[in-house]
């Protein structure tokens, strides 16, 4: 019988959220799991915004925003697919995140995620995405 952590192991390998292998690469660190929880109810564009950070394109994270979205980060305000490529590049590209949390609502979702910026530290926070016709028109990032 399979433990639960081998399950668990095995669900986050198969997800397309995290690059999975036996043995880490010499020149690659091993990815941490990106989901610690089930990512079937997660929204298509909130998982186009996670890939694209697990695979380190701020381009295809900026394609995952309509062209005038906003992000609040804490108290800043990105407007724009060109200023949103920017600060991703920036202040996301090459972070890692945990999916903790889930909640689906009417009109988007709100994650409570674990980013650990350049891979280290981190901190848990709180991600609201209001989405509409498949791309993120707002995203306001708090810490939690």
């Amino acid at each position: 019988m399979r433990t639960r952590a081998a399950l668990a192991a095995a669900f986050v390998c198969a997800s397309p959220l995290a690059a999975c292998s036996d043995e880490p690469s010499p020149t690659t660190p091993a990815a941490p799991p990106i989901s610690s929880i089930s990512t079937e109810s997660l929204d298509p564009a909130a998982r186009r915004y996670l890939d694209a950070v697990a695979n380190r394109d701020a381009d295809a994270l900026a394609a995952a925003f309509a062209p005038d979205a906003v992000v609040i980060d804490v108290s800043r305000q990105i407007r724009g697919r060109d200023a949103i490529r920017t600060w991703a590049a920036a202040e996301v590209i090459g972070g890692i995140y945990t999916l903790l949390g889930n909640t689906p609502r009417p009109g988007g979702t709100t994650m409570l995620v674990r980013f650990q910026p350049g891979g280290t530290g981190g901190f848990n926070a709180n991600y609201s995405f209001d989405i509409a016709d498949n791309l993120i028109t707002r995203a306001d990032l708090q810490y939690a």
